[in-house]
């Protein structure tokens, strides 16, 4: 084939591409599912052509089609590995990593149990051996469930299900390939068999190889776009030649999974890259692999499809019989994980709870795709593969996946709606009646002045007036009939609407330079989570959602673990000084959406509901102030640091954007404004440096406001500090039992605790001490200490403190005057 020939016909395909998408829309249409039929009816027409009558005519163009080079490497090694990327680079991590069991079990189990039981099915009515059925399952046990995820986004299924879904068609991908290739060297001519340690230890290192090599590659890569930053087009040429080269070389000089390994390398830019890179650089790098992605799909299905008519063409009757039981077999080890696995999961508290009818749909919705097609064609293109199992598994991979393309894909809208998951919920129906009612009366009053000022023709006026009125009516009476709906479900509206618009203000915030795009994903998450939460549960729902916000990851005792135990501080560090920037763009958010309940949601839903918003408002406001106070207090110097962060950086964004008015103006040039702006930007860079959390130091400044501490000179505080040890705690975690052994004594840096002798409760906080008498007089533990809001204790064992002891008389006394108090008599 010619080069203008294949760029010929290169060009159609997208101008195929670009007819598809509004042609889907109007037929309520999966885009992928569109493009497979437009691909398979394209190969078909080409065959026929070139062989009818009209191949005089015709015979160029349908030559041009069948001749295209369409290969599997082309689909496994220039199409798949930017589908990968993408979909990686797109995710949202943090969120996927509250559903890591789930995901992990579906894409993963799931491909191996439809691989053994598609083979086991298929091995009583074919002549080709066990491994090649168990080699034909992992090759159609593979989803392609990105049709079902943009049918889901638009209807009300959970987001979560959603997550569910990508990270399963992310990773099943990378499991069934990987099966795949075990299974082939079984049938290869000429290709020693792998033996039982090859299946226990070689298969695994694929995928633990492919995630550490993935993890090098995209941790490299960011470093290396990070010295690229304010060269945008530099950035995306490296992540371009990152997603192909982790892929190719994994694959074939590391000897790893290619495939996983470039999904961890995708995974791992996500993470790493948008705190490295500016907002602007890592909007436009996602927004080209969207770009970029679409074409590689687009292709995936067009070239696929095209081959369908020449793989089916030697098919029997028998083989239709083959894909019969392929169709039913999978439908089985699906059924298995959606009605068996999941509820299961849902049990344990492992997954969420998914209903019936989003299973079913699921079910339903396990197209097959491109993938399959590839790694059949794969077979069929390889000498060393037996012909009876190149021809079984084409025709049987390329039926199965017509199948589910055809009929699944084409049905599945109209099962949805049979299953009413179109609809809008009773409450989001309810806001719609609400909100279309309150916009139609405010376009009436701006209609009367518009109609007014312009001197219309009054009977035209009266006579649309009139219409319109009639409109507003039926609006009013729709609102009337859902006055059904109760001050519950009017809170859950306004609630939802309230965490809608923190999340648009966080975005504006990111838009403004005042967030970078890493803590932009983080907060975005949080915020996620309380809309769902809130529309599953209401205003309890919001306030735990909001709770569960404040609270420290699990990764943050680990980073604690690593501090305490290897004086490895870099992990803790980060994670405080996220958290510290974090609070206080999240306090200043919170203050800020009061005025959009009075301004807006009030106008909706009424007095009553504006003030239970602002009230559930003043709550996570305060919650919020004070883990932001108890981490103030427990950094004072650095949180005084990254106050001053933040005022540089909104004086900055003020300054920008007064250039802006005077440019705007014309009272300055452009040359002139560039320059303003590029220092500015200078400045920026500065500060996005932030500064550095010294724990230590911390510690140091914390001993200093230490009453007790206070005679101390110098050297006795760097002995003091380097003694002492941190513990964080959460609230409601139990720090001594009564009747414990004690060995520890606990300063409290930050928070507050309460503590249980007999029948008396009181509580200690910040400056405090505890669990000094119980070591002193080596008897067990009186009282029951429980952590009643976050704190961070620093403690001394008991050489330590004894130590300590016997050199400050300020500590000696105020340990006596508490023994006394609690009526215990110390000999120092």
């Amino acid at each position: 084939m010619d080069l203008i020939s294949f760029i010929s016909v290169i060009a159609v395909f997208f101008v195929v591409f670009a007819l598809c998408e509004p042609a889907a829309d109007k037929l309520r249409m999966p885009y992928t599912v569109l493009l497979a039929i437009v691909g398979t009816l394209l190969g078909t027409m080409a065959l026929i052509v070139t062989t009818g009558p009209t191949s005089d005519l015709l015979g160029p163009a349908a030559a041009a089609i069948l001749d295209l080079p369409i290969r599997s490497n082309v689909f496994i090694y220039v199409l798949l590995p930017t589908l990968l990327f993408q979909v990686a680079l797109g995710l949202n991590v943090r969120r996927m990593l509250d559903d890591w069991v789930p995901i992990v079990l579906m894409a993963i189990l799931a491909v191996i149990v439809a691989t053994f039981v598609i083979g086991f099915a298929l091995l009583p009515f074919t002549n080709i051996p066990l491994v090649a059925c168990l080699m034909l399952g992992a090759i159609v046990a593979t989803t392609d469930p990105s049709a079902v995820v943009s049918i889901f986004r638009n209807t009300s299924a959970p987001l979560r299900l959603s997550r569910i879904v990508e990270g399963e068609s992310l990773l099943n991908d990378a499991a069934a390939i990987a099966l795949y290739g075990f299974f082939l060297t079984f049938v290869m001519w000429g290709v020693p068999n792998p033996t039982f340690y090859d299946a226990l230890v070689q298969f695994p290192a694929l995928i633990v190889g492919g995630i550490a090599f993935g993890w090098l590659t995209g941790y490299l890569g960011s470093l290396v776009m990070a010295r690229l930053d304010g060269r945008p087009t530099a950035q995306l040429s490296i992540s371009v030649a990152l997603a192909y080269l982790t892929y190719i070389i994994g694959d074939q000089i590391v000897g790893v999974s290619g495939v996983i390994a470039t999904v961890v390398s995708g995974l791992t830019l996500n993470w790493l890259a948008p705190g490295r890179l500016s907002p602007g650089s890592w909007t436009y790098l996602r927004e080209v692999w969207d770009s970029l992605s679409h074409w590689a799909t687009s292709f995936i299905f067009v070239l696929a499809a095209i081959l369908v008519p020449r793989l089916m063409a030697d098919a029997r009757l028998t083989d239709v019989m083959l894909i019969g039981v392929v169709i039913v077999a999978a439908f089985v080890a699906r059924g298995f994980m959606l009605f068996g696995l999941l509820p299961l999961l849902s049990w344990m508290k492992v997954s969420p709870r998914v209903e019936l009818p989003y299973r079913l749909i699921i079910m339903w919705g396990g197209l097959r795709g491109a993938v399959t097609l590839a790694l059949a064609l794969a077979v069929t293109e390889s000498a060393r593969v037996p012909a009876q199992i190149q021809r079984e598994v084409g025709i049987v991979a390329t039926g199965f996946v017509l199948f589910t393309l055809l009929v699944q894909g084409t049905t599945l809208r109209w099962l949805i709606g049979k299953l009413k998951l179109d609809r809008l919920s009773p409450l989001d129906q309810a806001l719609s009646n609400q909100v279309v009612a309150v916009a139609l009366q405010n376009v009436r009053e701006d209609m009367s002045k518009t109609t007014q000022r312009h001197e219309l023709d009054k009977e035209v006026v009266r006579s649309e007036a009139k219409a319109f009125a009639a409109r507003l009516d039926t609006a009013l009476e729709r609102t009337e009939a859902a006055e059904e709906t109760g001050d519950r479900d009017r809170v859950t509206l306004g609630l939802v609407a309230l965490a809608g618009r923190e999340r648009d203000m966080i975005l504006e915030s990111f838009r403004e330079q005042l967030l970078s795009a890493r803590l932009v994903e983080h907060m975005l998450s949080d915020v996620d989570r309380v809309i769902e939460s809130t529309r599953a549960a209401g205003r309890t729902g919001y306030r735990d959602a909001g709770r569960q916000s404040l609270g420290r990851v699990p990764r943050y005792k680990l980073a604690i673990r690593l501090h305490n135990w290897f004086g490895l501080s870099g992990l803790l560090t980060n994670m405080t000084a996220d958290r510290f920037e974090i609070l206080l763009n999240q306090r200043l958010i919170l203050s800020d959406l009061h005025d959009y309940i009075d301004s807006k949601i009030k106008r909706i839903h009424g007095k009553r509901v504006a003030e239970i918003l602002h009230e559930a408002l003043k709550r996570r406001e305060e919650e919020t102030r004070k883990a932001l106070n108890g981490l103030q207090l427990q950094y004072p110097s650095y949180a005084a640091d990254m106050e001053r962060r933040f005022i540089r950086r909104t004086a900055l964004r003020l300054e920008e954007q007064e250039y802006q008015v005077f440019f705007s103006d014309r009272l300055i040039g452009r040359e002139v404004h560039a320059k303003l702006v590029h220092g500015i930007q200078e400045e920026r860079r500065r500060l996005d440096l932030r500064p550095r959390l010294d724990l230590a130091m911390e510690k140091t400044e914390f001993t200093r406001r230490f009453p007790i501490f206070g005679e101390m000179d110098d050297v006795q505080r760097e002995q003091l500090v380097r003694a002492l040890k941190t513990r964080y705690a959460e609230p409601g975690e139990v720090l001594m039992r009564r009747g414990d052994v004690a060995r520890n004594v606990y300063f409290i840096a930050s928070g507050a605790v309460e503590v249980e002798i007999a029948s008396q409760r009181y509580r200690l906080g910040r400056g405090e001490i505890f669990g000094e008498l119980a070591l002193l007089t080596r008897r067990p533990r009186r009282g029951h200490i429980t952590a009643i809001t976050h704190c961070t204790l620093l403690y001394l064992d008991e050489a330590a403190f004894r130590k300590l002891l016997g050199r400050n008389s300020q500590l000696r006394a105020t340990v006596q005057e508490t023994a006394e108090r609690r009526g215990t008599t110390l000999e120092f």
